[in-house]
């Protein structure tokens, strides 16, 4: 027996897009076809290229649900369960920031810069230290997070990759006597001040230690420099992404950890997102 249709796949994304509109949902329509075509086990081109199939009870449930979670403003990745950073797909879920397309300037410096020892501080998921590993195979990475429920994370999509022989994670910030190539962080740069602004998806979602500095949003970049400037030239060089405004403070903070060069580097929306300190 053929399951119960509860519906076409035109009337459920058309109800669930005015749902998410409705709710404040940045993009409802898109939105609504990844949780489809999730419910569903298809390809989203398989929406738009049969908009009268069939929706049957099951998919419509589990539809439902995942609408009923966006209409919370809970981000797509976390309900899916998974996001997608340079060629790998990484679980992602609470513990954790969600990738983001910007950060993946930090794996393109390190391209660039071909070092031999990488160390990620502030690993979160494991995205910047797993795409380095699995797109530059003869170089050692390391990963260090201060929490341990974040590293089980990351140690997670380690293995689900088959990047867990390449790559060392470790609960700290900088480890003592670390010694790298490049040091690369995404580390918590939003103001105390600015984060009330933000959208829902991060604030009553995403963890607030991985995004919220402090004040001046530079206290922990501060702090890392601070570490790095006591390893006294053990860290060949420094790249870390940061903030739309800070790129001139963070430089300053970079040049006093003993770094001569330095240099900012732009995302694809112009803004200067990473801070690159050279010998």
């Amino acid at each position: 027996m053929s399951p119960a249709v509860a519906g076409t796949v035109r009337d459920a994304l058309g109800a669930a897009t005015d749902s998410l509109r409705a709710a404040g949902v940045e993009d409802p329509r898109l939105d609504a076809e990844l949780l489809l075509a999730e419910a569903m086990g298809a390809e989203r081109a398989m929406l738009a290229a049969a908009p009268e199939s069939g929706v049957d009870a099951s998919q419509a449930r589990a539809f439902g649900e995942m609408v009923r979670r966006r209409v919370a403003r809970e981000p797509v990745a976390y309900i899916l369960g998974r996001k997608g950073f340079r060629h790998l797909e990484l679980r992602v879920d609470r513990r954790a920031l969600i990738p983001r397309p910007e950060t993946e300037l930090l794996v393109e410096v390190a391209l660039e810069l071909r070092p031999d020892v990488v160390i990620d501080v502030g690993t979160g998921s494991g995205a910047v230290a797993l795409a380095i590993a699995d797109e530059m195979p003869d170089s050692s990475v390391v990963g260090t997070d201060i929490s341990q429920a974040t590293l089980d994370l990351a140690r997670s999509n380690a293995r689900a990759l088959e990047l867990d022989e390449r790559v060392r994670f470790l609960g700290a910030s900088l480890p003592p006597g670390a010694n790298a190539d490049l040091l690369v962080a995404n580390l918590p740069y939003i103001t105390e001040a600015d984060w009330a602004g933000l959208q829902p998806e991060i604030t009553e979602w995403e963890p607030r230690a991985a995004l919220v500095a402090g004040p001046t949003g530079l206290e922990v970049i501060e702090r890392l420099l601070g570490d790095v400037s006591v390893t006294e030239g053990r860290i060949g060089a420094v790249a870390l992404e940061l903030g739309m405004g800070q790129a001139d403070a963070v430089a300053e903070l970079v040049r006093r950890a003993g770094f001569e060069r330095v240099e900012a580097r732009r995302d694809l929306a112009g803004i200067e997102r990473v801070v690159l300190g050279l010998p």
